[in-house]
């Protein structure tokens, strides 16, 4: 298994964020982690990616517990955030090259060039990224997460705030790397899950409320109450 959660909560003072959460991803799936704002699915994430402990239960990436073997796992994980935080006064390969040198990545000159090539950035490889388009940024976040070859990669809400054509060329790009990867991608939008995904993970106040496959969650939405739910998660 590429992710193991078992019975995982996270609590901020006096909030729950998640409420004994468990699931499993197998080495090689595209699960969609899907719920409303607020729902967990940001905290969740930073569980996964040793970011933030969780107070209870137990988190496995790649066969490593995020308690104890943080750093094994950062060597097998890639996270693009939901800010992405970038240097924008680098230039792309500028920045593609510190990153690497971070993981110290072997073949560095090459591996670079190959994640220029898979993200489209050739004709934006010499520009700075503050000047970049907002979908030009995700694809540079996209590359610095994928620049030391991770097993599994974790990707937050990674196509908020495109425009339709950005939004496209995003998700055919996500839809191309999990080939080859296992990914978990976190969005409020159905629509971004079923376009990408073929399952679903669905959080709501920090409870796990389904998980299936997106045909299977579909089809059995009234029969397991999910209704009200699937409105405010296909309404934006």
């Amino acid at each position: 298994m590429s992710i193991i959660a078992q019975n995982i909560t996270k609590i901020y003072g006096e909030q729950k964020a998640l409420d004994n959460v468990s699931f499993e991803i197998k080495k090689g799936e595209v699960v969609g982690l899907l719920g409303p704002n607020g729902a967990g699915k940001s905290t969740l994430m930073k569980i996964i990616t040793c970011y933030h402990p969780q107070t209870l239960g137990n988190m496995l990436v790649c066969g490593y517990d995020v308690m104890e073997n943080a750093l094994e796992i950062t060597k097998r994980i890639g996270y693009l955030p939901e800010n992405n935080p970038l240097y924008l006064d680098l230039y792309v390969q500028e920045y593609l090259e510190f990153v690497a040198g971070v993981h110290h990545v072997k073949n560095k000159k090459q591996r670079i060039e190959e994640m220029i090539d898979l993200t489209g950035l050739t004709p934006e490889r010499k520009k700075k990224i503050g000047s970049l388009s907002k979908g030009y940024k995700q694809r540079v976040g996209l590359a610095q997460a994928l620049i030391h070859d991770p097993e599994v990669l974790v990707l937050d809400e990674p196509t908020s705030g495109l425009d339709p054509n950005q939004l496209v060329e995003i998700r055919n790009l996500i839809k191309t790397i999990g080939k080859t990867k296992t990914i978990l991608m976190s969005t409020h939008i159905m629509q971004e899950v079923e376009a990408v995904c073929n399952r679903a993970i669905i959080l709501d106040k920090g409870h796990l409320k389904a998980d299936d496959s997106i045909d299977n969650l579909l089809a059995t939405a009234k029969a397991n109450n999910l209704e009200s739910l699937f409105h405010k998660l296909t309404s934006y």
